[in-house]
């Protein structure tokens, strides 16, 4: 059993940046694609971003390509999200994800909140106009 846990999140002014953070307790942890989704009120959970086991690979939804940035620490247990530029619109709380098995096209896979085993009890993201 993965446990997830988020933090980094806060109010923020529009234009401004936050990282999140998200530790896992497994050990394996460099087996795993993490992932970043969010979440608002009354909506569907969409994908952010995902990372490879390695680090070496990343797919980013288009509405925050150039502005969020993956990455991840394997010696730590940790992914994070650099978020830049931050909108009224991205105010809505961020999970972190993990899936180990490996199959199909990766970016098709790590971007389907489905494909994902453990998640993170979410951090809430707000950015005030």
């Amino acid at each position: 059993q993965v446990q997830l846990v988020e933090s980094g999140g806060g109010l923020v002014q529009a234009g401004g940046s936050l990282r999140l953070f998200c530790v896992a307790s497994e050990r394996t942890f460099s087996f795993y694609t993490m992932g970043w989704f969010r979440q608002a009120p009354g909506k569907e959970r969409e994908f952010v971003a995902a990372i490879g086991w390695s680090g070496g690979t990343t797919y980013c939804a288009a509405y925050v390509k150039g502005r969020f940035t993956i990455s991840r620490e394997n010696v730590k247990n940790t992914v994070y999200s650099k978020m830049n530029s931050l909108k009224a619109e991205d105010a809505h709380v961020y999970y972190c994800a993990a899936y180990r098995v490996e199959a199909g096209n990766w970016a098709s896979v790590a971007s389907s909140w489905a494909s994902y085993n453990y998640w993170g009890q979410g951090t809430q993201v707000t950015a005030s106009s």
